[in-house]
Order: C-alpha cells, then sequence, then structure tokens
C-alpha cells in the first residue's frame, strides 16, 4: 500500500503530508520498507507485462 492514501490516526491528515510527528514516522518508515510499495499497481502490471513479453522472447530464441 502507497502512503498517499493513508490517513493518520493521530492528527486525521494524510500521511504524505507529515503535519505530526506519527505521521513523519509512518511516511519514512513506509519509504524505506521496500521499492515496491511506491508503485502503483498499473506500474506493477506494466512491469509484469514487460517480464512476461521477456521470457517469452527468450524462450522462442532458444526453442
Amino acid at each position: 500500500m502507497t502512503y498517499d492514501r493513508l490517513v493518520c490516526a493521530n492528527c486525521a491528515a494524510p500521511v504524505s503530508e507529515g503535519r505530526c510527528p506519527v505521521c513523519r514516522a509512518n511516511r519514512e518508515r513506509l519509504q524505506q520498507e521496500n521499492f515496491f510499495t511506491g508503485l502503483n499497481p498499473m506500474a506493477l502490471v506494466a512491469l509484469l507485462a514487460v517480464l512476461v513479453a521477456a521470457v517469452a522472447l527468450l524462450a522462442h530464441q532458444t526453442a
């Protein structure tokens, strides 16, 4: 999940704005977790499609 859609329970503001210390701490934690957490679902689908196409091309060339 991306942090731009999260709402802080402490200040009721979006976590991406970082209004309170809790927001800022969670924003930092989410940014450091994983590369793929920052990607939106369409970018992940596009990445998966490119990988499938590359594997299909490689399989076709070796056959």
